[in-house]
């Protein structure tokens, strides 16, 4: 009942453009595999769809959350909330220090497991699509933070603000 909104969503040929992005399958169903406004483009001009890159590292026993960053940025980052039970499971395993959250994802041997997994889950990805690099955070985002929508998809724009200076930490020394 928005006449300005239904016109700009409906294009002069009547197509109805909702935002997302798609692909239909070898059966010819539509797949919705991300959204238009999550899309990076990095400096070299490549776009990048998150999602599927996101949930692909979600497969690892160790990810809880992953959010890619990278817009207009010359390779893509990741934040990587662990699932902590199994981080220190394995951190106990082999005699590290994990008596809290915090510590384990400063642990620079948790970190290098959780950045040798995104490696390998994200192999079958474009060179330009892999994360290079990541950061593990220590608490898992929320809604009441204003991190996740109240259907808890990861607000992008929230989460980079928030930690803007562990992002740019990824970034230095790269020349991006």
């Amino acid at each position: 009942r928005d006449e300005m909104a239904s016109r700009e969503a409906i294009d002069s040929d009547g197509w109805f453009h909702t935002g997302d992005i798609g692909a239909i399958d070898p059966d010819g169903y539509l797949a919705i595999t991300d959204r238009k406004k999550d899309l990076i483009i990095t400096a070299a001009g490549k776009n990048i769809a998150p999602q599927a890159i996101e949930n692909r590292l979600k497969a690892s026993r160790y990810v809880a959350e992953a959010v890619m960053i990278g817009d207009r940025r010359k390779f893509p980052v990741a934040l990587i909330v662990p699932d902590f039970a199994s981080l220190r499971a394995y951190a106990l395993e082999h005699g590290l220090p994990a008596r809290t959250d915090a510590e384990l994802c400063r642990n620079s041997r948790l970190v290098e497991l959780v950045q040798a997994e995104v490696d390998r889950l994200s192999a079958e990805f474009a060179p330009y699509e892999r994360v290079k690099r990541i950061a593990l955070v220590d608490r898992e985002f929320s809604i009441g933070d204003g991190e996740l929508t109240p259907t808890m998809k990861v607000k992008r724009k929230a989460i980079s603000e928030k930690y803007k200076e562990l992002i740019e930490s990824l970034y230095e020394g790269s020349g991006s």
